[in-house]
């Protein structure tokens, strides 16, 4: 189970900065207007409109594939959290003292100590 984990989470960190690095390539609404004004290129690697199209989708692929694995590390997580632990996978909340209750914690002191009185009626 801890395998899958770990091979999810690398799934969804590599999805994760092949999303950032589709996000950061693309250009914005606004990065058309300078092209009609002659200041842009208007060819690119993909042609005129296919790169728009083309890193949207793969974008939204990356996005989708971000969102399984986190849905699916969020089950697995919660499946184990679930499971009977065996002794030698117990959490330390599991592993407690046996008899460790409320009437064996410490008492704390509740009453002033007598020096403090004693120091203050001296200095007057």
């Amino acid at each position: 189970m801890q395998v899958m984990m770990n091979i999810v989470l690398l799934v969804q960190l590599l999805s994760a900065l092949v999303m950032i690095g589709l996000v950061l390539v693309q250009h914005g609404k606004g990065a058309d207007m300078g092209a009609s004004f002659g200041s842009g290129a208007s060819g690119s690697l993909f042609g005129a409109t296919g790169s728009a199209n083309f890193l949207s989708r793969t974008t939204a692929v990356c996005a989708t594939v971000f969102f399984v694995c986190t849905l699916a590390l969020a089950y697995m997580a919660n499946h184990r959290a679930s499971a009977p632990a065996t002794d030698s996978a117990q959490t330390v909340l599991d592993r407690a003292a046996p008899g460790a209750d409320a009437a064996s914690a410490p008492v704390l002191p509740t009453a002033v100590p007598s020096a403090l009185p004693a120091a203050s009626a001296a200095s007057n």
